[in-house]
């Protein structure tokens, strides 16, 4: 346990909103995917930027690592206390504190989740188009650089944050950016944090670029004989520069996934699932242009709609792919794992990938947001058998090792967390010191968040 003193002091400041009852600490314990439970010490609700300050003052006096919280749904252990302390959870910090739509941009505190901000902005005829699948909350989203579906069209959140407030991690305040859309006046702050995963600090305000509402939007689907001519397909597309809003990958094996969850008849094929944005003219041309590529590379029919509730329904099964990828064998929990690599070496990863998956014990279903070269592979274990564990843990090394070597990432977009802690160094050589050698300037105890993205401390 922290001290008493701490405790004390941090319960004075929050009072019902430290918790130490077990089920908070298991609920905050726990990952999305495959890693232990790992309760903190206490959980803190604080509500607002005042009480995030006060809160590291009370931690950095006593030693206490400090861990923020969003929605929980990170994939690679992001919010796990792996060396106890306090779990910041900034579900009570969810107002939308300023909206300029003149400006096309807004203020949220962290707790605001990205369906919470579209639903504020439906009158205003703008949106916030990152969409990671998850209703995560937007200071999570920034924490892990999430992008996405429409990150093809929209960019990542790098793209998309204009400026934060962060509380350090000996209680300074410091804002970051402006609202400009422009700058050229110092180190970039902003991109700095974004993607830090807490451990540099505790993002208590969010400035968001927005986007107009498209006037019109149509979505289709498309079965290939196989993953080189889907990814053709994909390739042809950018360079001809169609302006596709979504454009994502489900293998075989997640079409098959799909059929048995969503009572679909899709053919046990690789597909792509696109969208398009602009007016009505536009998107018709874009989704006909489409097609013609698709039928050029041997795609079936490219069925596609401008009706919402046919997009809507599209966009629930690509959404809901990982559940029905669990659901395609019950009882097992997975290892979702994702790579990044040159669009062009986009089929020789996916094939390689694929072929390593089937030549090993586990399944894994492929799919992702192929747009920018970026998949998912989902490796079912059953928990009761740990050689599946280690056999999925060794596929997605090799992943990783595929993507470096073909001059990609070892993660485009769940972030390092615990599972890519190991590969920052093969991916960033000496500049993973100099990272280290940031977070030891701005968090010498090392309270935000230690255990994760950087050197050990």
């Amino acid at each position: 346990m922290p001290n008493p003193e701490a405790l004390a002091a941090l319960t004075s400041l929050l009072g019902e909103r430290l918790s130490t009852s077990k089920s908070d600490l298991d609920l905050h314990g726990r990952s999305e995917t495959h890693f232990p439970p790992t309760p903190p010490q206490a959980v803190a609700y604080p509500e607002t930027t005042g009480e995030v300050q006060a809160l590291a003052r009370i931690c950095a006096a006593s030693g206490l690592p400090m861990v923020g919280w969003g929605a929980g749904t990170s994939l690679e252990g992001h919010g796990l206390a792996v060396q106890g302390g306090v779990v910041v959870d900034f579900s009570r910090m969810n107002k939308v504190l300023a909206l300029r739509p003149a400006d096309m941009d807004v203020t949220v505190q962290p707790g605001v989740t990205r369906e919470a901000l579209n639903e504020e902005l439906r009158a205003t005829g703008l949106f916030f188009p990152v969409d990671p699948g998850a209703n995560a909350s937007l200071g999570g989203m920034a924490m892990t650089r999430a992008s996405g579906t429409t990150a093809v069209r929209y960019g990542t959140m790098r793209d998309n944050v204009l400026g934060l407030e962060v509380v350090l991690a000996d209680g300074r305040i410091i804002r970051t950016g402006t609202r400009a859309r422009k700058s050229s006046a110092g180190y970039d702050l902003t991109g700095l944090m974004v993607g830090s995963e807490g451990t540099l600090g505790l993002v208590t305000e969010l400035t968001l670029r927005l986007s107009g509402l498209p006037e019109a939007t149509s979505a289709g689907i498309c079965a290939f004989g196989d993953v080189d001519a889907a990814v053709n397909a994909v390739i042809e597309t950018i360079q001809m520069g169609i302006p596709v809003a979504r454009i994502e990958f489900a293998c075989a094996r997640t079409a098959e996934a799909f059929n048995a969850y969503a009572g679909l008849d899709l053919p046990a094929a690789p597909h792509l699932m696109l969208e398009f944005h602009g007016s009505s003219d536009s998107v018709a041309q874009d989704a006909a242009r489409f097609g013609e590529i698709a039928a050029d590379h041997g795609g079936g029919a490219f069925r596609w709609s401008a009706r919402e509730e046919e997009r809507r329904a599209l966009w629930a099964l690509r959404h809901n792919g990982y559940y029905a990828i669990l659901a395609s064998r019950p009882g097992t929990t997975a290892l979702v794992t994702d790579i990044c690599v040159p669009i062009s070496q986009l089929a020789a990863a996916v094939n390689e990938t694929a072929a390593d998956i089937a030549d090993s014990p586990v399944s894994g279903p492929i799919l992702g947001h192929v747009g920018d070269g970026n998949f998912h592979a989902i490796l079912l274990v059953d928990p009761a058998r740990p050689a599946e564990l280690e056999a999925a843990q060794a596929l997605a090394h090799r992943m990783v090792e595929r993507a470096l070597r073909l001059g990609g990432t070892s993660t485009g977009e769940h972030g390092v967390g615990l599972g890519k802690l190991p590969y920052m160094e093969a991916e960033h050589g000496p500049a993973w010191q100099v990272m280290g050698a940031l977070k030891r300037t701005l968090d010498p105890q090392n309270l935000m968040n230690p255990g994760k993205l950087v050197p050990a401390m």
